[in-house]
């Protein structure tokens, strides 16, 4: 049997900073079994928020590699899911790609216990997201579940 293909899934906020930056390291480190993450930012900020970084290392995650992103890093790059954390309309850019929203607060002029809490916030829904991609494609069909992404 050959395994199913991995669901190739982008993450977008606005600068690429705290929101996307996050959720793609979750995603990394919980769903790489079921998953392809990447991250970008409808305009991309120079750097990775420092507090983004902190907070992820509380996580034992590093972000010392990463960098904002902006669409055009992407180059052809094709996507299964692009999950839209900017709070901003995502015209239909990655193809056949399913587009949904996640309404999670910007922490870039958070406190840090409130950044704290969109980072945990953003690993839920991730974990979320990774189990629902983890269940046998036959289980989402058969009244175990709705067959829907967790969106």
């Amino acid at each position: 049997m050959t395994p199913p293909a991995k669901t190739r899934v982008l993450f977008v906020c606005i600068g690429n900073s705290c929101r996307s930056q996050m959720a793609e390291a979750f995603a990394r480190a919980y769903g790489d079994d079921v998953l392809i993450a990447a991250s970008a930012g409808v305009r991309p900020a120079a750097s990775v928020f420092r507090g983004t970084i902190r907070a992820m290392m509380e996580k034992n995650i590093g972000l010392n590699d990463h960098f904002p992103k902006g669409f055009r890093h992407l180059d052809r790059a094709e996507f299964d899911l692009v999950v839209n954390m900017s709070g901003v309309y995502l015209p239909a850019i990655f193809g056949a790609a399913k587009l949904v929203d996640w309404d999670v607060p910007d922490p870039i002029a958070m406190d840090f216990k409130e950044h704290c809490e969109v980072r945990d916030a953003i690993e839920r829904r991730v974990m979320t997201l990774v189990v629902e991609l983890r269940r046998p494609p036959e289980a989402k069909f058969r009244g175990q579940g709705s067959g829907r992404l967790p969106l």
